[in-house]
């Protein structure tokens, strides 16, 4: 990482922050989730250490605009860009069977919506009316027929498929029926029916109401299952047996008017600590990939809140993200892309295609379920702006001199210096977590909002996850 160039966007991050917005307040995937394998017993938690110590030296880079961006200015390029992807890539056509479904990519996949995608985007029209890119009235058309597709689409036991035609809301790809990307669907669905109240309000409520969560769960090891597969078997695939993105899942099951479960699978999921050196242990997930500290913290706003075992959600998060800076930092001699500006190891694109091992150290019980190619996706240190928002917005400068990182709908998926490629494509839950995340970091808005979900409410409690007193 070039030190002019640090020096340069260190300095513009100083100058902008004095017009940034303030953190807000306390509480008022083809792209799939990442498949956590079912782990083994979990041995004593150790100090990992990283695969290099050198301090940071200067590599090539790219040279500093003469001018830097004003951090406000680069905040406002991905979230209007993020924001067009959803508006843009979605199903316009109001009397298709698939009206509202998101592409899952974008320009790859054509044709293939994903539910996760669809979820963030319910989100988006949200923040859209906020911020003034769209109507109201134009929004809530958009939100009510996506409803009406959704409440017509195929499921199984209120579950949907991961990937679906875009047309027909069939499911494509033999794609399997996805917990999470169930539970992401639904987050938006609830956001959105929050937001917009009177019939978008009942529709979301009535999807909410059919999914059964207990039939989703394994019983004996009391883990919710990752996928179902009608054609195979028992068909049910996977267990979310370590920690990773599926607490909303948690809540969302202990909320529920009509299946609920109670606290026990939240309770019993691993939950192994392990750390660098000098850093902080926290609870990490199976490839450590950033955005799984992340996707659950877009909607519920965990700061302040522990549960009956000590845990706070949000500084979990503090404690990860800085291990994933700590780290690319340390690695800052080694590759071209990884640094202090540079970091977010994450589930993205890269040069031989879509890579959901992404990921730093600490990762599984030996420290060898990552991977790392010198793959940065912009998605990675943006989605931690709550947790770390200095060290976000400097990755954000930094990103914005990198001309073929910028796109028609903010930053590219990924880049890779080492092998000088940038992605062609954007995913929609990449963008998605930066929209998201950048919106709560602006005003807190869908936090705010979720904060006022009676179902949301209902499982925080159900699940003892308390404000501090």
């Amino acid at each position: 990482m070039n030190k002019l160039l640090t020096g340069l966007l260190g300095l513009a991050l100083a100058v902008a922050s004095c017009s940034a917005p303030a953190a807000p307040p306390a509480a008022a995937t083809a792209s799939p989730a990442t498949a956590v394998p079912t782990a083994p017993p979990a041995p004593t938690a150790t100090a990992v250490p990283p695969t290099a110590t050198s301090a940071p030296t200067a590599t090539a880079a790219p040279t500093a605009s003469p001018t830097p961006a004003a951090i406000a200015d680069v905040i406002e390029y991905e979230m209007r860009g993020s924001f067009d992807f959803f508006w843009e890539q979605a199903n316009q056509d109001t009397a298709s069977p698939g009206f509202g479904l998101i592409r899952d990519r974008y320009p790859g996949s054509e044709g293939i919506a994903s539910l996760a995608a669809v979820g963030f985007g319910l989100t988006a029209y949200v923040i859209g009316v906020e911020k003034g890119y769209v109507d109201r009235a134009a929004a809530y058309a958009r939100v009510d027929g996506t409803l009406d597709t959704l409440l017509a689409m195929d499921r199984v036991e209120g579950f949907y498929y991961h990937f679906v035609d875009m047309t027909t809301g069939k499911r494509a790809w033999g794609s399997e029926v996805s917990s999470i990307d169930t539970g992401l669907l639904l987050m938006g669905v609830l956001c959105a029916g929050q937001y917009f109240g009177g019939e978008a309000a009942r529709k979301a409520q009535s999807l909410y109401a059919a999914v059964n969560w207990p039939w989703f769960l394994d019983a004996e090891r009391q883990m919710f299952y990752m996928a179902y597969r009608p054609e195979r078997g028992k068909g049910f695939e996977g267990h979310w047996d370590f920690y990773a993105e599926q607490l909303l899942l948690y809540v969302l099951a202990a909320g529920s008017p009509t299946y609920p479960v109670d606290d026990v699978p939240y309770y019993t999921f691993i939950r192994h600590e392990a750390r660098l050196p000098d850093g902080q242990p926290f609870i990490h997930s199976w490839f450590n990939s950033i955005f799984t500290y992340q996707y659950s913290h877009a909607w519920i706003d965990f700061r302040g809140r522990t549960d009956r075992k000590g845990v706070n959600w949000f500084d979990n998060s503090v404690a990860a993200s800085l291990a994933h800076i700590d780290y690319a930092t340390r690695m800052d001699r080694k590759y071209e892309t990884l640094g202090p500006l540079a970091w977010g190891l994450s589930a993205s694109d890269g040069p031989d295609g879509y890579n959901g091992r992404y990921g730093a150290p600490p990762s599984g019980y030996d420290n060898t379920q990552h991977f790392i190619d010198d793959t940065i996706p912009p998605s990675g240190a943006i989605g931690s702006i709550i947790f770390v928002p200095d060290q976000a917005q400097a990755a954000m400068l930094n990103y914005f001199t990198l001309e073929p990182l910028k796109g028609r709908y903010g930053f590219q998926d990924a880049y890779n210096l080492s092998e000088d490629w940038f992605a062609s494509d954007v995913i929609g839950i990449d963008k998605g977590i930066t929209l998201l995340m950048l919106a709560n970091y602006q005003s807190g808005l869908v936090h705010s909002l979720m904060l006022t979900s009676a179902p949301i409410l209902a499982g925080l409690e159900r699940l003892q996850i308390t404000p501090a007193e």
